[in-house]
C-alpha cells in the first residue's frame, strides 16, 4: 500500500501552487477573480489559528506550571528560556549588522532615485521655495534635487500613518511603558487586543497560584486544565487536514495583492531593493541552517541534522505561509512534542513565552534594515548608533506581536533610536510581507531550538 504524502509536503506543494496561481492572475488578469474568491479563505485559515492561538497559549501555560509542580524547578527553567532566548536574538542582531556593514546593499544607487525615494516616504521634510521642491537631509549631508511640485503634495499612504501612530503609542509610556504594559487590567480585553505578553503574565499568575491551593482543589484544576489543552489540540487537527488548500488560497492572495494584474510593476520595484532582500535572506539562512543547528550539535550528542529539520518541517512550512508565529504556535507544540520528544511540561512553557519573546528573524532583520535605510539616503551611522540599534532590536523584539507585519512597527521605534526618520519604511515596505515569511520560519524554528534545549538541560538535572 503506497504511504500517504507528508503534511509538510501537501503544505509545500499548496504554497508552490498559490505561486503559480498569481503568476497566471497577473498574466491574464485574474487578481479581481483571486482576491474576491480565493484569497478569502486563506483569510479564514489564519483567523482559525489565531482563535485557536490566544486561548490555547493561555492553557498551554497553566498547565506547563502545573504539571512542573515545583516553584524552584519553575524559575529555573524560566531562567533558561529567557537566558537562552536573549543570547539567540543579541546573535541575530549582530549578524544582521555585520552582514549588511560588510556588503552595503544600500550604496551605489542613482542619487536622484535616492532623493525622490525621500520626498515619497517624508514629505514632512519638503520646503516649496519659488515653485520649486527640495529635500533637506542630516546636517553637514545636505543634497538639493529639483523635482516636479506635485511631489509636495504627495501624502504618506494611510498604511504608513497607521504604523506611525502606532510607534507614537508605544512610546508615550515613558521607559517603563513597556513594564506596565505586561499587566492587564482586564483579561477579556487582553484577548480582545491579542496581547500575547498580558495573557503570558496572567497565566503565569495563575499557575503559580495554582500550586499553592489544597492538593483536593489543585488535582480538579490540573484535570480541568489538561481536558482543555486535550480539545484545543482535536481543534488544530480539524484545521491541519484542510492546510494544504488553505495554504494555496494564501499564497495566491499575498502574491497577487503585491502585484495585481501588472507583475511586471512589481519586478521593477523588487528590482531596486533585490540586494537588500539578498542580505536579509542570507542571514536569515544562516540562522536556520548554520546557528540553531550548531547550537543543539553543542549541547546535544543525539542531533541529527537531517532529522530535526524533517521533524520541523509542518511548523516551518506553516510558519512560512501564514507569517505569523502566533498562529503556527498550536502546529509547533505539536511537533515539538511528537517529532521531537520534548516533554509537554517544558514545551507548554518554553513554546508559548518564545511566540512572544523570541523574534531572532525580525530582530536580524530589523538591524539590516535600519543600516540599509541610512545608507541608502547616504547617512553614515557610528558605532554607538549601531550598538543602539542592538539594544533597541533586542528590547523591541521582546513586545512584538506574533502577528503578520509586526515587526515593521518595531522598525519604526528602531529608527528613531538612532535619528533616522521612520516613515521611511515605506521603502521597504513592497517586499517586507515576502521577507516576513523567512523571519518567522526563523523565529519558530528557533522556537524548537530552545524548546529542545531547555528539555536536554532538564533530563540532566
Amino acid at each position: 500500500m503506497k504511504k500517504p504524502l507528508a503534511l509538510h509536503w501537501k503544505i509545500i506543494i499548496g504554497m508552490a501552487l498559490g505561486i503559480v496561481w498569481s503568476l497566471l492572475s497577473a498574466q491574464f488578469g485574474w487578481s479581481t477573480f483571486t482576491l474576491n474568491w480565493i484569497k478569502p479563505f486563506g483569510d479564514i485559515f489564519l483567523n482559525a489559528l489565531k482563535l485557536i492561538a490566544l486561548p490555547l497559549v493561555l492553557f498551554s501555560v497553566i498547565g506547563g506550571i502545573i504539571g512542573i509542580g515545583n516553584p524552584q524547578l519553575l524559575g529555573r527553567m524560566g531562567g533558561k528560556t529567557l537566558g537562552l532566548y536573549l543570547v539567540s536574538t543579541v546573535f541575530a542582531v549582530t549578524l544582521g549588522l555585520v552582514l549588511v556593514n560588510l556588503f552595503k546593499p544600500g550604496e551605489n544607487e542613482d542619487v536622484k532615485n535616492r532623493l525622490q525615494y525621500e520626498l515619497w516616504a517624508n514629505t514632512n521634510e519638503i520646503a516649496i521655495k519659488d515653485g520649486k521642491c527640495f529635500a533637506c537631509m542630516e546636517e553637514n549631508q545636505a543634497l538639493v534635487l529639483e523635482v516636479e511640485a506635485f511631489m509636495a503634495t504627495q501624502e504618506i499612504s494611510d498604511e504608513i500613518q497607521g504604523k506611525l501612530k502606532t510607534k507614537e503609542e508605544t512610546q508615550a509610556g515613558g521607559p517603563l511603558r513597556a513594564l506596565v504594559d505586561i499587566v492587564p487590567s482586564n483579561l477579556f480585553d487582553a484577548f480582545v487586543k491579542n496581547s500575547m505578553l498580558q495573557i503570558i503574565f496572567f497565566a503565569i499568575f495563575f499557575g503559580l497560584a495554582s500550586l499553592y491551593i489544597p492538593e483536593k482543589e489543585g488535582k480538579i484544576v490540573k484535570e480541568f486544565i489538561h481536558a482543555i489543552n486535550e480539545v484545543f489540540l482535536k481543534m488544530i487537527d480539524f484545521i491541519m487536514l484542510l492546510a494544504p488548500y488553505f495554504v494555496f488560497a494564501l499564497m495566491a492572495g499575498v502574491l497577487t495583492s503585491i502585484a495585481g494584474d501588472d507583475f511586471s510593476a512589481m519586478l521593477a520595484v523588487f528590482e531596486k531593493l533585490i540586494y537588500y532582500c539578498i542580505v536579509v535572506l542570507l542571514g536569515l539562512l544562516a540562522m536556520i541552517f548554520i546557528f540553531y543547528p550548531l547550537l543543539l550539535k553543542l549541547f546535544t550528542k543525539d542531533f541529527n541534522y537531517k532529522e530535526f529539520f524533517k521533524n520541523i518541517a509542518p511548523a516551518q512550512s506553516l510558519a512560512f505561509s501564514t507569517s505569523s508565529s502566533a498562529a503556527t504556535l498550536p502546529v509547533t507544540l505539536e511537533v515539538v512534542e511528537e517529532n521531537l520528544k520534548v516533554s509537554k511540561k517544558v514545551s507548554s512553557f518554553v513554546l508559548p513565552i518564545g511566540a512572544t519573546v523570541n523574534m531572532d528573524g525580525t530582530s536580524l532583520y530589523q538591524a539590516v534594515a535600519a543600516i540599509f535605510l541610512a545608507q541608502f539616503h547616504m547617512i553614515d551611522l557610528s558605532l554607538g548608533q549601531q550598538l543602539t540599534i542592538i539594544a533597541t532590536a533586542t528590547l523591541a523584539s521582546i513586545g512584538s506581536a506574533a502577528v503578520p507585519s509586526a515587526g515593521l512597527v518595531m522598525l519604526m521605534i528602531v529608527l528613531t533610536s538612532v535619528g533616522l526618520n521612520p516613515a521611511w519604511i515605506a521603502i521597504i515596505l513592497p517586499v517586507d510581507r515576502l521577507l516576513d515569511m523567512v523571519r518567522t520560519t526563523v523565529n519558530v524554528t528557533g522556537d524548537a531550538t530552545i524548546a529542545t534545549l531547555v528539555d536536554k538541560t532538564e533530563k540532566h538535572e
